[in-house]
């Protein structure tokens, strides 16, 4: 253990687990501006029509991120509803922020997916205030039931059945995603939402890439900490510098799908408290992770193949996708899913 926290002392200083939150744009100041769209906006073929912000209605805060704010909207002429989703860039994290931003609009230009939430176009007005920072503003698909963290805090657990249909929607996401290249880097509870059908889909680029990353990726820690795969949080350690990434997201989902079942996040004790420190000893370091004793068989068995420390070993997307916990059948219970969801 002497050897561990000496590895934790020296790379601990190299990470760090979110991005200061941005100044705020003065709320007046967004609505009452015009936006044209710049060389980042695109429509996608299914356009909701808005030339610029002055078209968009805004209803309620559906939530603060890093980086930003998420805002129900509803367009003025067809009344159809969307969430809006408005980073802001401060003088301080202008340029890592932007350059994120970008890969994220360029990543949502190019997804078209039932599994991936939809983006219907990017508006960059290029504006820079008395801060030296700017907006750029996502129109997405409102996803009506919110997400699966909201269904997690209310009802701390979820049946198999149901967290298998949320394990095969999300495979079948990454599938699409890792076909095209796209590592997704932060799949977490609050990263897969729920319409009102029951569907789960994929959300947030906002430190995703495409193909294999750079040195200085590598050595980020971007993303959310406690859901990150062993070699990601130690690329020297798990030989994560000949990983392509896919596999960090078969890690994530793992983490997820034991947490849908415990009730909590399942890679450390309920009283510890998951702190940089802690997180890594128990992601690189800890026993293989204890199964509950009223989880299936298949259950157990799906969640070892996720989180199987060494990413060579572990399961694949394609494999998990014909896997037996993914495979029975669910019929019905998308529509239980909402359920869940709206009543929250």
């Amino acid at each position: 253990m002497s050897v561990y926290k000496t590895l934790v002392r020296e790379r601990r200083h190299q990470e760090a687990l979110r991005l200061p939150l941005p100044l705020p744009t003065p709320e007046a100041d967004l609505w009452n501006r015009t936006l044209s769209p710049s060389p980042l906006s695109f429509s996608t073929s299914n356009s909701c029509g808005t030339d610029n912000l002055s078209d968009l209605e805004k209803l309620v805060i559906l939530g603060h991120g890093s980086g930003g704010t998420v805002y129900k909207v509803r367009h003025r002429k067809t009344s159809a509803v969307y969430a809006l989703k408005v980073l802001r860039f401060g003088k301080d994290v202008a340029a890592m922020a932007e350059q994120q931003a970008a890969q994220e609009a360029e990543i949502l230009r190019q997804v078209d997916s039932q599994f991936v939430v939809r983006c219907h176009g990017v508006f960059d007005h290029g504006f820079t205030d008395i801060y030296g920072g700017g907006d750029l503003c996502f129109i997405m698909e409102y996803m009506e039931a919110g997400s699966l963290h909201d269904v997690l805090r209310t009802r701390r657990r979820l049946p198999e059945k149901l967290i298998s249909v949320m394990a095969q929607r999300v495979l079948e996401g990454l599938n699409y995603l890792h076909s095209m290249q796209i590592v997704h880097r932060d799949i977490k509870p609050s990263n897969l939402l729920i319409n009102n059908k029951g569907e789960i889909k994929i959300a947030d680029f906002g430190v995703s890439r495409v193909g294999r990353c750079t040195a200085r990726e590598r050595d980020s820690s971007m993303g959310t900490c406690a859901y990150m795969s062993p070699e990601r949080f130690d690329p020297e350690g798990w030989n994560g510098d000949c990983s392509d990434g896919f596999a960090g997201d078969v890690w994530s989902l793992g983490v997820v799908v034991l947490e849908c079942h415990v009730g909590h996040f399942p890679l450390i004790g309920q009283e510890q408290k998951p702190d940089w420190t802690t997180l890594m000893c128990a992601i690189c370091f800890g026993e293989r992770v204890q199964m509950p004793e009223t989880a299936s068989p298949e259950f157990r068995n799906f969640v070892w193949r996720c989180l199987e420390k060494d990413w060579r070993m572990r399961g694949t997307v394609k494999e998990l996708l014909v896997h037996p916990f993914v495979t029975k059948d669910n019929s019905g219970f998308s529509e239980e899913l909402v359920g869940y969801a709206l009543h929250c």
